[in-house]
């Protein structure tokens, strides 16, 4: 059964519940209401002959026996036309008393009803009516007959219109899902990427949205994963070639093999190994399984070592290495071997792509920063800036993804495997902080790391 119906027939079942309930509980509110009146305007009488007896009663020893004589003589003074009075038993069944031909049926459906009690206790059942009394009556019985024909009549006609309001507003309600289950189905088919319309901004408007997202996130890994088997086979293409050559050189060379002649197959050992390692290191990252052994570290002492390992390089481009680092001592905690991965990797690079004479400038500041939880929260600010030749600002979304170059033509003997900034941000990551980049063409690069102090 679809929602829709469901969603239908719940609603429709309380809308005819609840008609039908209203009606039950007003049918005898509207009797009761118009019986009290009736009584009300007759309680002097009632009281009176009530009054009268009890008098009876008692003036014979708790006996009814006589009780015609007084009953007989109230009729008679009562100025109201046509007087009906009707005394039985407590069982309500024996008769004790009728005047003017007074039977149960009549006055037990039109007439007033009054126990006659004698110290706390009933002693008998009076029904007491009159002509119009008796009108009265006739004219409730009409009346509660009007009302339930009235009370049914809009039960019916309103329960239909609800009906078809319910019916319209389980329509457009479910209509969102009824476009998002044959997206479902096609992306359960392998139909990656596909979307389906939002046209609502409420939970299910939302829903699609989500769903939407997903699908396009799944479509993006899978061209990752597609574009990653590529880059992991052309990758360990060239070295395999290599080796496979240097290999079928030597044996079909008659020369014995000099030391020399190994050198290049060594070196693409040397290059698969490290991508091997690389490959192995950022799927560990991105399954967040890689172990960070954190502990408080001096910040500046990290960056001026790190920098020592790219001195010598910068030095033969002429590049000036600018710190511009508080000299009173940042701690935070970092598992520091992981964190110089991070650090030098961008520090390579930016020497790498700065020209001779160029700088790079690696600044700390720290800075907070606005929570989920609307805390502030302490963060380390670094930056590496260069001064070299920018990147484009269409490459920059792809910059952290495996295997990205942003020059084609690069060799990768001189430009590395493409996996040190993806390895980056993952490290980053692991650390619970972020990795941004801002880059204008001719105008330099800034990597932007931050990272939580406590």
């Amino acid at each position: 059964m679809s929602i829709r119906r469901k969603l239908f027939l719940t609603f429709s079942s309380v809308i005819v519940g609840m008609g039908v309930l209203l009606a039950l509980l007003m049918l005898p509110a509207v009797w009761g209401i118009l019986h009290m009146f009736l009584a009300t305007e007759r309680d002097d009488e009632i009281q009176s002959i009530s009054a009268v007896l009890e008098q009876s009663y008692n003036a014979h020893g708790h006996s009814w026996a006589e009780v015609e004589e007084a009953a007989d003589a109230w009729a008679i003074a009562n100025p109201r036309s046509e007087t009906h009075l009707l005394l039985l038993e407590p069982d309500d069944l024996t008769r004790l008393y009728a005047y003017d031909g007074a039977t149960k049926e009549l006055l037990n459906r039109l007439g007033i009803r009054h126990e006659v009690t004698v110290n706390g206790e009933t002693a008998a059942i009076l029904y007491y009516g009159d002509q119009e009394v008796l009108n009265q009556a006739k004219l409730r019985y009409g009346m509660t007959s009007s009302i339930s024909a009235l009370l049914v009549a809009s039960t019916i006609i309103t329960s239909l219109i609800a009906m078809i309001i319910v019916y319209v507003f389980a329509q457009r309600l479910t209509a969102p899902l009824n476009q998002l289950v044959p997206a479902i189905d096609r992306l359960s088919q392998g139909e990656w990427g596909v979307q389906t319309k939002v046209n609502s901004s409420d939970e299910l408007g939302r829903l699609a949205q989500a769903f939407n997202e997903m699908s396009a996130q799944l479509r993006r890994y899978e061209e990752l994963r597609r574009n990653l088997v590529a880059d992991v086979a052309h990758e360990l293409r060239t070295p395999v070639t290599i080796i496979q050559g240097k290999l079928e050189l030597v044996q079909h060379s008659v020369k014995p093999v000099n030391p020399e002649d190994l050198l290049p197959i060594q070196d693409e050992l040397i290059r698969l190994t490290r991508l091997i390692d690389d490959l192995h290191l950022l799927s560990r990252a991105e399954a967040r399984q890689l172990p960070l052994e954190r502990r408080a570290v001096n910040i500046g002492n990290l960056v001026e070592q790190v920098v020592e390992h790219v001195t010598l390089d910068a030095a033969h481009k002429q590049q000036h290495i600018q710190l511009q680092i508080p000299a009173e001592p940042i701690m935070i905690p970092v598992d520091p071997h992981r964190m110089t991965q991070v650090l030098l990797n961008l520090l390579q690079n930016a020497v790498r792509y700065t020209p001779e004479g160029g700088t790079v400038t690696i600044t700390a500041v720290q800075e907070s920063l606005p929570s989920p939880d609307e805390h502030k929260t302490d963060m380390l600010r670094l930056t590496i800036a260069d001064t070299g030749a920018g990147i484009a600002s269409d490459q920059l979304p792809f910059l952290f993804n495996r295997f990205y170059r942003t020059d084609e033509a690069r060799s990768r003997h001189t430009g590395g495997m493409g996996l040190g900034l993806a390895i980056a941000k993952e490290l980053v990551l692991a650390h619970g902080g972020t990795i941004d980049v801002e880059s204008e063409r001719n105008e330099g690069t800034r990597f932007i790391v931050r990272l939580p102090m406590i």
